[in-house]
């Protein structure tokens, strides 16, 4: 089996092999040969196999990298073709064989979501798929048959060459070749030379004395760890003594070098955001070499002073105001559980500021996600009712200082909840905690959901597109974003198109994780929006038989609460520019001291 997972690599890397695939005198394997056995990793980091797309007549696997100006010229292409072939039982497969920061699998994802490529990316974290597929250059191709047996491998066309390009392709041997596979003919030229990236392996490891925990890696989990791996958080395992950390050593290296974790979503080509997460490449390598250098411990008297963690329940603070929901909710051992809905047993009689809200479980283990909204008694809440949600890989909500959300007097917050099972039966109660402003609010947290719910998802659709927009009818100072799909949400992209015809992608999250949904926040002031701007949202949904979490891909899939039913929202969180509030807040209530005649109506065109 030729196995093309990272922590080969590491080793490979750790013993002082580097595997330069560019030499032109490589044996690459005959046309005819079967290459059962591919292994990569998709966009959502899983390890897959060709044998995941169910039978196919053919297999186009085509070898990329983000930075070879050729591949860039040939997506589009590639692209057309795919959509010719799709419904003829072709199946492409791009296949990243970069090994550098910019080709890593959220990198590679939003490579294929700025092309406009439907059929998917997957990456060669080891490159045992190149070597057993005979690929030397991107974008060298290689077809196979339905019993993955080599029977094309070279160019696309004779369009686009390094030193430049013809209008019109007058050889187009790709198509040829698959044309001859899919009539049960010997391809007529089953190899073409290829004028393209010369494909290079890792470089060796650097020389010298392996890190060692004290001095090199406890610093960096420190840093960027053990905010969610330490004792009472929701992470399955601590991350604090060294002990901890050893005992998850090839888990540790598995996830740091697939760049998964720290978690991250966004494409590090559009947006800065404040609560970045994720490692340089320095501290990556310094892990990966320390675990796979043997894990030494070191001087443990020169490691940093242990971090000192609340002990407290509530990320917040301590609360001024906890409400908890009167009935726990009993979920059964297994099986799908419905989103269940519960109001709080608390009237805000009074207009209320919040400056913080959290949402906490007493059996977090069984809580995916949950959303709350405040709402007049009797009275279905609208979008405009949002305040904010629990999520896995999400912060509970804590605003800048002057700036707070309002629960409009007369209202009752209720929870929209969604349960998981954990194989045993199980209990649990959710309570909601609130911190009233210290400092005089200046500004309301308003948000705009830019949304739609007309939206037919067609079977086996690989990147279905939805969009939608809004506009501000107002200066603003943006906050951060957010983004909520269900498991068939493939990547979503945020726009602003600007009063001036300027258009500038504000986030792509290339490959959504219904498991891991972030907020991202900018640096408070940073991003202003002119009355007028247009926010927009597109996202693409992946109901195809290769998408692993996919409930059902013959169904066609529309907007609901449920799972298995899909959503679209893109969060805008803002304040308006044109208030200055001057509000002074009684600490203990959450009211008005002194009354304000400002406008706070939000402005928004629906």
């Amino acid at each position: 089996m030729f196995r093309c997972s990272l922590w080969g690599m590491a080793l490979l890397t750790a013993l002082g092999f580097a595997r330069v695939r560019a030499a032109e005198g490589d044996q690459a394997p005959p046309v005819g040969q079967r290459v059962q056995g591919l292994e990569f990793k998709d966009i959502r980091f899983l390890t897959r196999t060709l044998d995941d797309f169910g039978p196919k007549r053919a297999f186009v696997v085509i070898a990329t990298n983000t930075t070879c100006p050729v591949v860039a010229r040939y997506l589009p292409v590639l692209a057309e073709l795919e959509r010719a072939y799709r419904e003829r039982g072709v199946q492409f497969l791009a296949l990243n064989v970069g090994a550098g920061a910019e080709d890593s699998i959220t990198e590679m994802a939003a490579q294929a979501v700025e092309a406009g490529v439907a059929f998917p990316f997957v990456k060669d974290v080891e490159g045992g798929c190149a070597s057993a597929l005979g690929l030397k250059r991107t974008p060298e191709v290689v077809v196979l048959d339905g019993e993955q047996r080599i029977r094309y491998r070279g160019r696309i066309d004779d369009r686009f060459r390094v030193g430049g390009e013809r209008a019109v392709a007058t050889q187009t041997p790709l198509r040829d070749a698959l044309e001859d596979v899919l009539a049960g003919r010997a391809v007529a030229r089953a190899s073409t030379p290829v004028d393209g990236c010369l494909i290079t392996g890792p470089a060796p490891e650097p020389a010298g004395p392996a890190p060692t925990f004290a001095e090199h890696v406890a610093p960096i989990v420190q840093r960027h760890c053990q905010d969610c791996h330490h004792a009472g958080t929701e992470a399955p395992f601590s991350l604090v003594t060294y002990r901890d950390v050893a005992s998850q050593g090839a888990m540790v290296a598995e996830v740091v070098g697939d760049r998964r974790m720290p978690p991250w979503y966004g494409s590090a080509r559009h947006g800065e955001f404040a609560n970045r997460r994720g490692l340089d490449d320095g501290e990556r390598d310094t892990v990966l070499r320390w675990v796979h250098g043997g894990m030494h411990k070191g001087d443990l008297t020169k490691q940093p002073p242990a971090r000192m963690f609340s002990e407290g329940r509530w990320r917040i603070g301590t609360p001024d105001l906890v409400t908890t929901t009167l009935l726990a909710q009993n979920i059964p051992a297994t099986g799908f559980v419905d989103y269940r809905y519960a109001v709080l047993p608390y009237v805000f009689r009074h207009d209320t500021w919040v400056q913080a809200v959290e949402i906490l479980p007493d059996n977090p283990r069984v809580v995916h996600h949950a959303n709350l909204a405040f709402m007049k008694v009797g009275e279905r809440p609208g979008d405009e009712n949002f305040i904010t949600g629990r999520v896995p890989g999400g912060d509970p909500m804590v605003l800048d200082e002057g700036t707070a959300f309002l629960i409009p007097g007369g209202s009752v917050i209720g929870l929209q909840s969604h349960f998981t099972t954990t194989g045993k039966p199980e209990r649990a109660r959710l309570s909601v905690g609130l911190k009233f402003p210290r400092s005089p609010v200046r500004k309301r947290l308003y948000h705009q959901q830019v949304t739609t719910s007309r939206f037919q998802i067609p079977p086996h659709a690989p990147a279905h597109p939805v969009g939608a927009h809004r506009r501000l009818e107002f200066d603003a100072t943006g906050v951060g974003l957010f983004t909520h799909m269900h498991v068939r949400g493939k990547d979503i992209t945020f726009l602003a198109r600007y009063p001036d015809g300027a258009r500038e992608t504000l986030l792509l999250v290339p490959n959504y994780n219904f498991d891991w949904q972030q907020s991202y926040r900018w640096t408070p002031g940073a991003r202003k929006f002119p009355k007028g701007t247009e926010l927009e949202v597109l996202a693409h949904f992946d109901n195809s038989d290769f998408n692993p979490y996919n409930p059902d891909p013959k169904a066609t899939v529309g907007h609901g609460d449920q799972t298995f039913d899909e959503m679209m929202f893109g969060f805008y969180f803002y304040t308006r520019d044109d208030e200055d509030l001057g509000l002074q807040i009684d600490p203990e209530t959450g009211a008005v001291k002194r009354p304000s005649t400002c406008n706070l109506s939000p402005g928004v065109d629906p």
